[in-house]
């Protein structure tokens, strides 16, 4: 069965999308630690992140990357975290998340944010890239 990223990636499920490659996707985490939490994932389904093929793998570092660096221009935060977890969805993602304290990096609070708010952070961080 495929999983909510698959359904995101075909177009099923709408998203707020930062950025996109034919081999990966970047959009805004709809239940976000801080405002501009992003994932970024393989277009490909693989379960767990090192479960990817060694070029696929690098391939998620570098868009992160990419990205990451465009959320720091966006987004007033000390940094970008990374994290990889994968239990919730089993489709292999990397979180990036703008940091202001230690907090935002466990999972326990999460920001509420309108449609508007959404679209405005998306559009910032694609004006970065």
């Amino acid at each position: 069965m495929a999983s909510i990223f698959t359904k995101i990636v075909k177009g099923d499920i709408p998203c707020y999308k930062i950025a996109e490659t034919d081999d990966y996707l970047a959009f805004l985490d709809v239940n976000p630690n801080s405002k501009g939490h992003t994932l970024c994932i393989p277009k490909k389904e693989v379960d767990k992140i090192f479960d990817l093929d060694e070029d696929a793998y690098n391939g998620l570092m570098s868009f992160s990357r990419k990205v990451a660096i465009a959320i720091k221009k966006a987004i007033p935060c000390k940094r970008i975290g990374m994290s990889v977890i994968g239990l919730e969805v089993p489709h292999a993602h990397v979180h990036l998340i703008p940091l202001h304290t230690m907090e935002d990096a466990r999972f326990i609070q999460k920001e509420k944010l309108s449609e508007t708010e959404f679209l405005n952070i998306a559009q910032s961080i694609k004006a970065q890239l």
